[in-house]
Formats: C-alpha cells, structure tokens, sequence
C-alpha cells in the first residue's frame, strides 16, 4: 500500500470517526415544535436545541393543564400552581404531560452526566454541566446564591429550595435559566417515578362547567 491509499485510508476513517461521534452527541429528539421560539440558554456544549425544546414544551403542557376552563389563564398563573403542587406532593404528572414532551423526555433521558440515578432527592444531577450553567446563569442574587450553597455543601433538593424559588416565582417568566431548573428537576427528574406506559394521550377532554350549553330550539319540537 502506497503513502497516497496509505493517506486516503486514514481521510476516510477520520469522517468515519467523526460522523459517529457527531451522531453519538445529537439528540434522539426527530421533531421540534419550538424551533422558531427564543433560545433560552447559553451553555457551553449544551444541547441548546433539545433543552430549548424542554423548556417550551414544558410551559406548554402546564399552561394547558392548569388553564383549562379559564379564560384568564396565564404561564405565570400556571407556574406558581405547578411549583406549589410540586412542593406539597400533589402533582399528577401523567395528567400534565403530553405526547410530545414525553418524547423530549426521552431525548433528555439520552444526555450525558444530566440525571444521578443515586441521588436520593433528586434524579437531576446537580454537578452536572448544565446544571452549573444554570445555577451560575439565575438573574436573582438571592435565588443564585441559595442554589449555589445549597449544591456546593450537598444539601441541595427541590424541598430546601423550593421555598425561596416560591418566593419569587414569578422570575421564570423573564428568567429562563430559573424556569429550566424548574422544568427539569421539578417535571422531567419526577417523572421517572412515573409509569409512562400508562399514560392515555387520547383521553377525553375534561368537561367545562364554565361553558353553558345552548338552549333546545323548541319550534322545531
């Protein structure tokens, strides 16, 4: 074998290498339905597409959820009953989560160092990349501080810093590194305690007793 087949050979197993390590760090993700919405976070070797993705379809699913029947409904509305229910246990994440976000879920399930299987309070790893990115990236002081103590001495869990995040929940609307520690450590982490297989994305619309129903048109009786 010459040096010039002996040069090609290697060209040709380096585009291999690369296309597989390319592939390897895409996500599984095969549709987005927020491409076109803002970008929320700036992370160096983050996801941005697929946490993008996360974040919005996660507003999403809460705004329907907790706006149903009301006409006033709003994100902010959603998140202060969404993070509330999340700190008194009563949420009923199969009830909340849609087709498309279980699909994100399952890209997020993908990602390197996201998620500690040994982590007693949390699923989310809170040495992760992103989440360093997030806890250094909060615009509240307060809020970046108390995170930032919390997982540095290892007592952070959603429990302790759910009440600050309470506090000011209002943020996640003009803060999306807050409203993405939000989406994934109180919605995508708790739902590996969820049997996803039983969830029914085809049930039934819930009735609005708001709506009144239109009068018999007695004439035609």
């Amino acid at each position: 074998m010459n040096l010039k087949m002996i040069s090609k050979f290697n060209l040709i197993t380096l585009l291999i290498v690369f296309t597989f390590f390319a592939c390897k760090n895409n996500n599984t993700l095969s549709s987005f339905k927020y491409a076109n919405k803002p970008d929320v976070l700036t992370c160096k070797g983050a996801n941005y597409k697929l946490y993008k993705e996360a974040l919005y379809s996660f507003e999403d699913d809460i705004f329907k959820f907790y706006g149903k029947g009301n006409p006033n409904a709003s994100l902010l509305q959603a998140y202060s009953q969404f993070i509330r229910s999340s700190l008194y246990s009563q949420l009923k994440l199969e009830d909340i989560i849609s087709e498309h976000t279980l699909a994100v879920f399952k890209a997020l399930k993908e990602e390197e160092d996201l998620w500690d299987a040994n982590n007693p309070k949390s699923y989310l790893n809170y040495k992760s990349k992103i989440i360093s990115c997030v806890s250094q990236n909060i615009q509240d002081n307060g809020l970046k501080i108390t995170l930032n103590s919390l997982i540095s001495t290892n007592f952070m869990s959603p429990q302790l810093f759910g009440p600050p995040l309470m506090a000011k929940f209002n943020n996640t609307l003009s803060d999306k590194y807050l409203a993405t520690y939000v989406a994934l450590d109180l919605f995508y982490a708790k739902l590996f305690d969820v049997d996803l297989s039983k969830v029914n994305f085809d049930k039934p619309k819930p009735l609005d007793f708001n709506v009144i129903p239109p009068k018999a048109n007695v004439n035609n009786q």
